[in-house]
């Protein structure tokens, strides 16, 4: 499954920061937190943002180091799975 912009709705707005909620549905975390799958909302998100990801096996709450250009913890993500250790240990 890929990003879908009707998943992913507006928690809390203040003062330019938004806390997004995003349901990723069959998606585990590594695919979620890859660097390119928030590229479809990139006009909708702003450096700094917070996403509480609700994906297959668990949740995760990563920042957006801006634009929508992919979540600070994509790189740990995808290092730990290659490790076959639990992406949980990444983003938690």
């Amino acid at each position: 499954m890929s990003f879908t912009l009707c998943n992913l709705l507006v928690l809390a707005y203040a003062n330019g920061f938004t806390l997004w909620h995003y349901k990723a549905g069959n998606d585990n975390l590594v695919d979620a937190v890859n660097p390119w799958y928030f590229t479809d909302a990139a006009d909708l998100m702003t450096e700094g943002d917070m996403v509480m990801l609700s994906a297959a096996e668990g949740v995760a709450l990563p920042a957006l180091p801006g634009g929508g250009r992919g979540l600070n913890c994509a790189r740990w993500s995808s290092d730990v799975a290659e490790q076959g250790q639990s992406p949980m240990a990444a983003v938690l």
